[in-house]
């Protein structure tokens, strides 16, 4: 089976004024299905921009992405549009909820953006995944009554309610505190030993790294090597 996600000599490169900054310098990268892997390295390292490559919001100056077999550059808006929707889903630090919806609306959201699913299995699946995370009696609250591990717990049921083949999360414990953050990343492990679901993460935080299957570290735009 080929890999979930494979990055070949990949640069990216931003103008700024004048200059250019270089932000990945030759990467290359292949992830198989089911890892939790994490990418590690100090803040300006490439961390972001490396999950935005394989999270198909970015794509590079030179070089190959391949997620979930498809050649990233090669696909229109569109195609890439749908390849987010259905394989890929994504876990931010600042959660990114949307205040007026309640915990089983911001899950639904990526449902009703892919389309093609009644309502009543549209809200079977979300109150599976909120049960799931933990947040059953939660269910029918918006984000600002929750705490900030209650909502980064809204955010990965969101993240698997199109049930994606690659999770991906930037910094997820960033603003959580320590014994919250434990108990996040002891979550995702679990679905991802349960489900195969292939998470990836972009961190600085050694209990993250600590339950990762490999640590890739990049400093300066470059893979450094994998632990």
């Amino acid at each position: 089976m080929p890999p979930i996600v494979e990055i070949q000599g990949v640069t990216k490169d931003y103008p700024l004024g004048k200059t250019v900054v270089q932000a990945l310098r030759g990467v290359d990268l292949s992830i198989e299905k089911g890892e939790f892997t994490t990418i590690a390295g100090p803040s300006g390292s490439g961390k972001t921009t490396l999950l935005n490559m394989i999270g198909c919001v970015d794509v590079p100056t030179t070089g190959s992405v391949k997620v979930a077999g498809l050649e990233t550059q090669s696909l229109t808006d569109g195609k890439l549009t749908d390849l987010r929707l259905h394989h890929i889903g994504f876990i931010f630090q600042t959660f990114n909820l949307i205040n007026v919806l309640d915990v089983a609306q911001n899950v639904a959201f990526p449902l009703l953006l892919k389309g093609g699913m009644g309502a009543a299995e549209r809200d079977a699946r979300v109150k599976e995944l909120v049960e799931r995370v933990g947040l059953g009696p939660q269910i029918h609250q918006r984000p600002n009554e929750l705490s900030g591990g209650q909502r980064q717990r809204v955010a990965i049921a969101r993240a698997l309610v199109t049930r994606p083949d690659i999770v991906l999360a930037d910094e997820p414990t960033a603003n959580l505190d320590t014994a919250t953050g434990k108990s996040i990343i002891a979550l995702m492990k679990e679905l991802n030993e349960r489900e195969h679901i292939t998470f990836i993460f972009s961190t600085h935080d050694h209990e993250v790294m600590r339950q990762a299957t490999r640590v890739v570290h990049i400093v300066d735009g470059r893979i450094q090597g994998a632990t």
